[in-house]
């Protein structure tokens, strides 16, 4: 089992950029694909990036692709978030979650195929 915590959100203006970290403790992170969600207000739960258990593959929303950037240390048991050139229609509470099923390279991008969910933390972009 592993325990996720997500940092980093606030209130930003549109073109500025937030980095959101998600810290994980319990079984070996190494262990676990990694992804990132959003949900706005009266929104369902989407996809936003996802990546691999080794660090090698990654994978994106079109809507967020070159803007945003998934990486993680698994020396710190953390996965991150770089979202750049942020838009209002980004505003939204961001969601880490580990896949502890998928093999070494894989990047999975469904909803049902994480296991554990953070709380989440609130990104909102002004324009």
């Amino acid at each position: 089992q592993v325990h996720l915590v997500e940092s980093g959100g606030g209130l930003v203006q549109a073109g500025g950029s937030l980095r959101l970290s998600c810290a994980a403790s319990g079984r070996a992170f190494g262990a676990y694909a990694m992804g990132w969600f959003r949900q706005a207000p009266g929104k369902e739960r989407e996809f936003v990036a996802a990546i691999s258990r080794n660090g090698v593959n990654t994978y994106y929303a079109d809507s967020v692709k070159g803007r945003f950037t998934i990486s993680r240390d698994n020396a710190k048991n953390t996965v991150y978030l770089q979202m750049n050139s942020l838009k209002p229609e980004d505003t939204a509470i961001y969601y880490c979650a580990a896949d502890s099923q998928s093999s070494l390279y894989v990047t999975p991008s469904s909803y049902g195929a994480y296991d554990y969910w953070g709380q989440g933390t609130q990104a909102t972009v002004s324009s």
